[in-house]
């Protein structure tokens, strides 16, 4: 398995990654414009697939050959997508929790950021606000 910075890095042309997933050129076009299979771009116009789009063309090819329509595909991907997020997701919070049970008297403070989020911050700081909005408050008095 390759490592994660290696497994997304944009190494193949358009033509490389279409003989490495066994396809022709013109249905990985197809699949980037549906969604399915989005490579980063170089400059803008030019296809760069990594490891892991060449993983995801094989299984749509898998998925296909079984029958399954594109939409369906398209579905399935989206769900194992959403599966690794989640997990990618209580990976951290695991390792902030193991983090928390060896340091029980640490400084970890938490908060409520402005989106309503409870985020942990340093013993004295406020919670950072993830978007640049600005909100006024009027006091009714």
């Amino acid at each position: 398995m390759l490592a994660a910075e290696h497994r997304h890095a944009p190494l193949f042309v358009i033509s490389v990654a279409a003989e490495l997933a066994d396809m022709h050129p013109q249905t990985l076009r197809q699949y980037d414009r549906m969604g399915l299979v989005t490579p980063r771009r170089q400059g803008g116009r030019h296809r760069r697939y990594s490891p892991y789009d060449i993983e995801q063309l094989r299984q749509i090819q898998q998925l296909s050959q079984e029958g399954v329509s594109l939409e369906g595909i398209r579905r399935i991907i989206e769900l194992q997508n959403r599966v690794q997020e989640l997990e990618d997701h209580v990976d951290r919070l695991r390792t902030q929790l193991r983090e928390a049970e060896r340091n029980p008297g640490g400084t970890r403070v938490f908060a409520v950021a402005p989106q309503g989020d409870v985020v942990t911050v340093a013993r004295g700081q406020r919670p950072r606000p993830l978007n640049k909005e600005l909100v006024l408050w009027r006091s009714h008095h």
